[in-house]
């Protein structure tokens, strides 16, 4: 297996990190979609504008690092919103059990990162740092708003977490 070099690292990171903050905003829009005008959007608006806040970085930086974003783009695009509005149609609990799964798989794959990036990517390192806080903060939210008892919560979250992680695998590469 040949060794990443840090400019291909740096590449993926970017590359992934824009295609999650984009399928995570597409997540919220779902959710929004059946949600809208109940007690729970405005909860749902407020992580949807911190996902456009990172959104937006990961574009910025997609632009000034030359970075090729992934290809999968229009699958996250369908994929992330019938996720959010499949498990916000089973009510608030599974939309917020949606929103802990993802921020759990998220938070691994930022921590990995953070560890990974170099003293010369502090800039880039300062974004995950923040951006992975205020994925905690979404994940502690959806369990505060009764996630746990979403029926089939582990099946879900599992399920959930596993398609994350094929994401992110994928989206590294393509």
């Amino acid at each position: 297996m040949t060794r990443k070099t840090p400019r291909r690292m740096i590449e993926e990171t970017i590359r992934v990190d824009h295609a999650g903050e984009y399928g995570a905003k597409r997540i919220y829009a779902g959710q929004l979609a059946v949600l809208r005008g109940t007690r729970w959007e405005p909860l749902i608006q407020h992580m949807q504008d911190q996902e456009q806040v990172h959104l937006d970085t990961f574009s910025r930086l997609i632009a000034e690092r030359r970075v090729r974003p992934t290809a999968l783009l229009p699958i996250w695009h369908v994929a992330g919103f019938a996720l959010g509005a499949a498990t916000a149609l089973l009510g608030h609990r599974a939309a917020m059990a949606c929103t802990v799964a993802v921020e759990e798989a998220i938070d691994e794959h930022y921590q990995a990162q953070e560890a990974a990036l170099g003293e010369d990517e502090a800039p880039l390192r300062a974004h995950i740092v923040q951006f992975r806080a205020e994925e905690l903060e979404h994940r502690d939210t959806g369990l505060e708003h009764e996630a746990e008892l979403t029926p089939g919560y582990r099946l879900l979250s599992s399920a959930i977490k596993a398609g994350c992680k094929v994401a992110i695998k994928v989206s590294e590469k393509i």
